[in-house]
Formats: structure tokens, sequence, C-alpha cells
């Protein structure tokens, strides 16, 4: 069964952000800093308008032309600006929510920045009881997980402690899967796979098991690290 994308939000012509690490999830509130000239002009024309931004991750080599328009991965996560500040020197602060991952359609010109028409991805969606396997593991591995990893700062923190509530209340585990992957894996690569993945069980399968994987790397607070051999 394919999932109706939402239609509410409009795709016809997004402004884009591309970052070199950054990939924003559904549900995922994004901090941002903006003090570029093209974007701050974007994000003036978006708190004008429905204060829509897509969040693009940019393609390796994006170094060589980056004042122009290096290539970008084509599936974003569109979202919404939920709060903004700007600062006396003409810079922005603003929280970015993420609402739905699309596919870019075409770019636009005209703007200083990139404008895109959007298509929201139509995902394969599962049935709640088909996930209860994974939502069970990543609560053991939020309750058994010891505080205070060597080499994940976040782990130990508070937000840790509100995934284990997380876990525990209505949302559902595809959703929380999304927001495991944007505050705990570090890999890009996969964080992008995994945005582009449409098939809701094979993607929330794909997170448990990368986060168990990245907990398995990590050594206890604490331990001192063995001698080597020289």
């Amino acid at each position: 069964m394919d999932s109706v994308p939402d239609e509410s939000f409009d795709l016809s012509a997004v402004p884009l952000f591309p970052l070199p690490n950054v990939v924003l999830f559904p549900r995922a509130i994004l901090p941002l800093h903006i003090f570029e000239e093209r974007y701050k002009a974007m994000t003036a024309d978006a708190l004008h308008g429905d204060g829509q931004v897509a969040m693009a991750l940019l393609k390796p080599g994006w170094e060589k032309n980056y004042y122009q328009q290096p290539p970008i991965e084509p599936v974003v996560c569109a979202g919404r600006i939920l709060s903004h500040e700007r600062l006396a020197d003409g810079t922005y602060n603003f929280l970015l929510e993420g609402v739905v991952r699309a596919r870019i359609v075409r770019e636009f010109e005209g703007k200083q920045y990139r404008v895109a028409e959007l298509e929201a991805l139509r995902e394969t969606v599962v049935m709640e009881v088909d996930l209860d396997e994974q939502r069970r593991r990543l609560a053991a591995m939020f309750d058994e997980t010891p505080l205070g990893r060597k080499g994940w700062a976040t782990w130990g923190g508070a937000i840790a402690d509100q995934f284990r509530r997380i876990i525990r209340g209505p949302l559902p585990t595809a959703q929380i899967a999304d927001l495991v992957a944007f505050n705990f894996l570090e890999d890009v690569a996969l964080r992008q796979k995994l945005l582009a993945e449409t098939d809701m069980r094979r993607r929330v399968e794909q997170t448990v098991d990368a986060l168990a994987s990245a907990l398995a790397t990590m050594e206890p607070a604490g331990r001192e690290p063995e001698p080597g051999l020289n």
C-alpha cells in the first residue's frame, strides 16, 4: 500500500538550501544560521511567503563550484520554518521542521538562490504491528546502553532520555526511525540513503541495524585505551 502525499504542502516552487553534510528528515527540527547573501534573500522571501525551504545534500566535489550550482542529490526533505530571528547584522537564525520527502522535478532560473519544483515521494507503508520487532529493538538499545559512551556525546544527554519516552508513546515507529537517523546516525551517505528509501519496512530495519552497529563500536565512558604494539 502506498501513502498519499500531503496535498496541503505546495511543492510547485520551493527554495533549495544545499549543504554538504546535512540531511533533514520529516518531523526533525534543524537549527540554521543564515549568513550568505543569496540565502539571506532566500530566507526573506520564504518568510514573506509560505515559509517553505527544502534541504538538499551536495554531492561529492561540490567545492569546485559551490557558488554556482553544484550537483545535489535528487531526493530532498521539504520543510517549513517554525520560528526565526533576524539579527542586527542582517543574518538570520531559524528552526526548520522537515515535512515531506520529495524528489526534484526541475529547477527554475531567475533567483539568487536555487528554486525547484518538487514531487512528494510515494511511500510503501506497513502496519504498525509489522514493525513491533524493530520497535522492541530500539527500546532495548535505549534502555540497556550505559550513559556516557565515548565517541557519541548525544547518547548520554537529555535527547536520549527523550527518545526513551518517545518509544513508549504513540508516535509511529517509522517516524521514530526517521528521528533516530537524524539525531544519532553520523554517516551522511547513509542518512541520504534512508531519506530516499520509500519502503517503510526496509527503511526502519536499516535504521535500527545502523544504530545497533554504531553502538557496538562505542567504548564505555571511563575505559582506558589498551596499549598498542610498536
